[in-house]
């Protein structure tokens, strides 16, 4: 593991959740302070979707979090429209946005319902353009990335063996998925590597083998897509569970 990044194993999901919600709050406090403004970019899945219903349902929390000042952007999105069961829009706007104080313009959504995968991805790349202010071959630099990791170690939409995997100059992509027989939009390597902090969520046994291999085993990001993930001038916080981090040797665990 790189000196920038710390594993955390937390009791349960909403443990994790709770504890990303402090990590957000902070980073945002840190951010605002500095230049006024936090940008994030939001994961899919099932403990995003808790970290985001207790930032805007929990009212301590949702006082605390300094809402007209956050511009939302997303790390991936499914090839389908908006109000679509899998859309992780229509998921972030069911927990989050649609209950907090939140003005649609600080919402940076990726158009999945275009017909074009591809298209949808350039459209997105522009929004990032505008909304950073970057000069031909910028990065944006988010203030937080929010990721899951699946089973088999992908994050974002970075499945093992995928053409995203290599892309270098791109911000965002279309990215084939041949196991799921569809394409997906996603940040690049290169986007999600210029980000001042990471927060990883994981939870579950079925993630035990992956979070070992991604954490200890060789670098191979080919087979391990969430090992890309290592800015260098970022930090990368690891929030687990116990049945995740199951198969973890006892020093890789950190701090508790």
């Amino acid at each position: 593991m790189t000196t920038n990044q710390e594993v955390r194993i937390l009791a349960d999901a909403n443990s994790i959740a709770q504890t990303a919600a402090a990590e957000f709050l902070q980073a945002a406090r840190e951010s605002i302070s500095e230049k006024g403004s936090f940008s994030v970019a939001l994961a899919g899945g099932s403990t995003p979707k808790t970290l985001y219903g207790l930032l805007a349902s929990n009212p301590l929390l949702q006082a605390k979090v300094p809402w007209s000042k956050i511009q939302f952007f997303f790390g991936d999105e499914r090839h389908v429209p908006p109000d679509h069961a899998e859309s992780n829009f229509r998921m972030a706007k069911e927990a989050m946005v649609a209950k907090a104080p939140i003005d649609p313009k600080q919402v940076h959504r990726i158009k999945g319902e275009k017909r074009n995968a591809a298209e949808a991805a350039v459209e997105y790349e522009d929004d990032l353009r505008v909304s950073f202010g970057l000069a031909a071959g910028q990065l944006p630099r988010f203030d937080l990335v929010l990721l899951g990791m699946g089973p088999e170690g992908h994050t974002a939409s970075l499945f093992p063996g995928t053409k995203a995997l290599k892309e270098e100059r791109r911000l965002v992509v279309s990215n084939w998925v041949g196991k799921l027989y569809t394409d997906r939009i996603t940040l690049t390597p290169p986007v999600l590597n210029n980000a001042a902090r990471v927060i990883f969520m994981v939870h579950g046994e079925e993630k035990a083998p992956a979070l070992k291999a991604v954490l200890e085993g060789p670098y191979e990001p080919e087979q391990l897509p969430a090992q890309i993930i290592q800015p260098k001038q970022g930090k990368v916080l690891w929030l687990v569970d116990p049945s995740a981090a199951s198969m973890l040797v006892p020093q890789a665990k950190g701090a508790v």
